[in-house]
């Protein structure tokens, strides 16, 4: 089986809407063979049942959105195409990795409507993975050195149209600003610095449930990592607010 047959196996509801749309445009050069089978549909007008997403689904949602991301700024770096690649690796397999970085490219060279992604993508998949898909962009974003302006603005914008609540964009955003942020842990942790102990205990456990690494446990093995890895910071931030205030 061609590499690019083997990662559009078992897609669902990214062959129809903006993204099936997108992806049916370029499928034919991006992958090798693919393009006599791969069908898009328009979504069914006042169509309110979320579909089943696949693996397959989010690992090329997230190959759109990471074009967004890239393109923000006005230029493709080579660190984050660095940055990407393991990713890919990961999700596709060395094969299908250089498949995916193709399509990558070639939609580096399209213009993207993020608000029509992200909304399609709300309506498809469920919202732990929704972080999960935003902290991979703001890493994405961060392989440059920094997050800039530019990028944080398009990724805010995919994050209020994927649905997710401004208190766990904010906490995502605010461990890229550990160094320039004296309250970073509390905002990571969704709570004010006047917070009693008591609260930051709650919060602490309420934040580790949110982004415990089973709730994504089906979403492919990036996905868990990216997760595991913030449940680690979201560990972090509570021992950092533990040790300044001397609590047991």
């Amino acid at each position: 089986m061609s590499a690019g047959k083997w990662i559009l196996g078992g897609l669902g509801f990214v062959l129809g809407g903006p993204i099936g749309a997108l992806i049916g445009a370029l499928i034919g050069s991006a992958f090798d063979g693919a393009s006599s089978e791969w069908k898009t549909e328009e979504t069914p007008k006042n169509h309110s049942s979320r579909k089943r997403s696949t693996q397959g689904d989010i690992s090329v949602s997230i190959i759109v959105l990471i074009a967004c991301v890239i393109k923000a700024d006005g230029r493709v770096l080579k660190s984050e195409i660095a940055f990407v690649k393991p990713f890919l690796v990961r999700t596709f397999g060395e094969a299908g990795a250089k498949q995916a970085l193709q399509l990558l490219k070639q939609l580096l060279e399209q213009n993207i409507d993020p608000i029509a992604v992200s909304q399609q993508i709300r309506s498809n998949v469920n919202y732990s993975v929704r972080l999960e898909l935003l902290n991979l962009l703001l890493n994405i974003a961060k392989a440059d050195g920094e997050v800039v302006e530019v990028e944080t603005k398009i990724i805010e914008q995919i994050a209020t149209h994927m649905g997710i609540a401004n208190a766990d964009y904010q906490s995502l955003l605010s461990l890229y600003h550990k160094h320039t942020d004296a309250n970073w842990a509390y905002t990571a942790l969704e709570i004010e610095p006047t917070a009693t102990d008591d609260e930051v205990k709650k919060a602490y456990r309420r934040m580790a449930m949110k982004y415990h690494p089973d709730k994504v446990a089906n979403a492919g093995e990036n996905i868990r990592q990216q997760a595991t890895d913030k449940f680690r910071s979201i560990n972090d931030a509570y021992e950092h607010i533990k040790a300044q205030r001397g609590m047991k």
